[in-house]
């Protein structure tokens, strides 16, 4: 396969972490915007199941040291490219390249962990639907 295609893929799933990233943090403000402009659809069950295992897979990834399969894959991609990849997760490269902030491991587990008990009680505060 030519060296091209590689690294269309590995922008495809840049894209699609990305778009998971944007999910994560806009489902959980949309959430409790919803809640108090009354909007219907935050409340459906299956948006926010989907919205809590997203963000509990991210928090277990980093309370295990693992990094996310889309981030190795991805630099998988980019190395059978002949392009370099980058060292630790998704959002601490993005973080440093983007904002050029730069935090030990510990910083992003702590902030994945209350993000994700944040996803949570949105759980019990905003209640989804009864299907």
């Amino acid at each position: 396969m030519d060296a091209h295609w590689f690294l269309i893929f590995a922008d495809a799933l840049l894209i699609l972490h990305t778009m998971l990233v944007a999910f994560v943090i806009l489902g959980l403000m949309a959430t409790f915007a919803g809640y108090f402009l009354h909007w219907r659809w935050v409340r459906n069950f299956w948006f926010r199941l989907s919205h809590l295992v997203v963000i509990a897979i991210v928090v277990l990834q980093s309370w295990l040291g693992v990094l996310c399969p889309l981030t190795t894959w991805e630099m998988a991609l980019r190395a059978k490219a002949g392009e370099a990849g980058y060292e630790g997760s998704f959002i601490q490269h993005w973080l440093q390249s983007l904002l050029y902030y730069s935090a030990p491991d510990w910083v992003f587990i702590l902030a994945y962990t209350v993000f994700g008990a944040l996803v949570l009680a949105s759980w019990f505060l905003v209640r989804p639907a009864r299907r």
